[in-house]
């Protein structure tokens, strides 16, 4: 995006992506693909109109406040509390599987280490925005699955400050006390939050009664809080988005809490759609192609591997075949937060220019992949499952018809690659017999 953008070339980046995402509703695929789409069409590996992403990153990050603030307000703390612990021990399971797979995977495409560690941790962390929206399209937000998937998201965000730790670590910046113990404070402080608004009545916002008078204002009220604890918890070295979130925890906890979440949703539906258009333009058509192989297969690794991996580790977490099944498919993306982790690994220098645009691919290209989930997953609401479903049937169930098709093709590509080798060999003894 050249400095002098102006109100005539911000129309049409609109018009593009809200025209991209009411295309993609058209056939039933969620308009965030369509948002991507719109990105990678004015970004520069086509049309070149968005030359930037740094002109729409500042609303970006803000949709993701938005989102995480939103989330909070509608949270039901009881239910939350019961889902915690299996959160915390799903992410850290989580961290451990995307280590092991990615440095499996660096034996065969030699990736240096520091890129490794970085991946892996990018791998792990799934998109709050996309799962969200996928949550609120089936249904499921308030569902035991719902809660179960926030309270993984919300584990992966804490998650982010230790990555960060490692990765400085990493570029040999040395181990700083500090940072533990903002691990510890942050999740001491949600403790305590949750404690709090769990043994008390309802809070009064101050001013809540002139506001009320002015529904003008209650859209700058969620912006100003919202933006007033992320600018509180980025100050002390803690995620902005934690603070979005904790900020909507509190005013899920008052009498105005929907009235809230009436106004904040248009602002964030704004956001969000800035905030899925900036991944269109991270992704880079031509380091993608010359480099493809590689892509392919690590892509294969994290909608696939990622998928099967979140829902073993909830299965054995104790949670039954279908809800795993539907939680693991709604975190199977790489979240926006990867993005945040290669901005630090170039920042320390353990990545190059080629890692980042490896890492922002694979990113952008798997919250593409969404839909293909999403699809899985209708299919699983609509039948009725027991607890005692077989992995096996729900399996068959949400991607039956995809599996019998990919084993018929590689049955056709197997016999083909055996008729050419037979014929071949069947040339070769022929020259054979003609020279004898």
């Amino acid at each position: 995006m050249t400095p002098d953008f102006d109100l005539t070339e911000l129309a049409l980046v609109a018009l593009v992506a809200l025209s991209c995402g009411i295309l993609l509703e058209r056939f039933r695929q969620p308009a965030v693909l369509g948002y991507i789409l719109a990105g990678l069409i004015l970004g520069p590996s086509v049309l070149g109109l968005v030359e930037s992403r740094e002109h729409v990153t500042m609303l970006a990050e803000l949709g993701v406040l938005m989102l995480l603030f939103v989330v909070g307000i509608e949270l039901n703390l009881e239910d939350f509390k019961r889902t915690w612990h299996i959160s915390l021990l799903c992410t850290l399971l989580q961290v451990a599987g995307s280590l092991v797979a990615v440095f499996i995977f660096s034996g065969i495409f030699r990736l240096p280490f520091g890129l490794c560690v970085l991946l892996a941790f990018a791998v792990a962390l799934s998109s709050t925005a996309v799962a969200v929206k996928m949550l609120e399209s089936i249904k499921e937000l308030t569902t035991d699955t719902g809660r179960l998937t926030i309270g993984i998201l919300i584990a992966q965000d804490l998650a982010v400050v230790p990555m960060m730790l490692i990765l400085r670590n990493l570029a040999g910046e040395g181990f700083d006390v500090s940072v533990l113990v903002k691990i510890f404070l942050s999740l001491g402080i949600l403790g305590g939050v949750i404690w709090a608004l769990s043994h008390r009545e309802q809070l009064t916002i101050p001013f809540s009664k002139i506001v009320a008078q002015q529904p003008d204002l209650v859209p700058l009220v969620n912006i100003a809080i919202c933006l007033g604890f992320a600018s509180l918890t980025g100050m002390i070295g803690l995620s902005a988005a934690y603070g979005a979130f904790l900020a909507g925890l509190i005013l899920g906890n008052t009498p105005d809490s929907k009235q809230l979440v009436k106004a904040a949703k248009p602002v964030q539906s704004i956001l969000m759609m800035v905030f899925f258009l900036s991944v269109g333009l991270l992704m880079d058509l031509s380091y993608i192609w010359e480099h493809l192989v590689r892509v392919i297969l690590l892509l294969l690794m994290i909608t696939v591997g990622k998928s099967l991996l979140n829902i073993g580790i909830l299965h054995l977490l104790g949670q039954p075949w279908h809800r795993s099944f539907l939680s693991g498919l709604l975190l199977a993306q790489m979240g926006e937060f990867a993005f945040v982790l290669t901005t630090v690994g170039i920042d320390v220098g353990i990545i190059d220019e080629g890692g980042s645009k490896l890492i922002i691919s694979l990113a952008a290209m798997s919250l593409a992949f969404s839909p293909f989930w999403l699809a899985g997953v209708r299919r699983l609401l609509k039948e009725k499952h027991g607890e005692s479903e077989t992995f096996n049937h729900l399996l068959d169930t949400a991607y039956g018809h995809e599996l019998k098709v990919l084993g018929r093709a590689s049955s056709a590509f197997g016999k083909a690659c055996i008729n050419i080798v037979k014929r071949i060999l069947k040339r070769d003894k022929t020259n054979d017999s003609e020279k004898a």
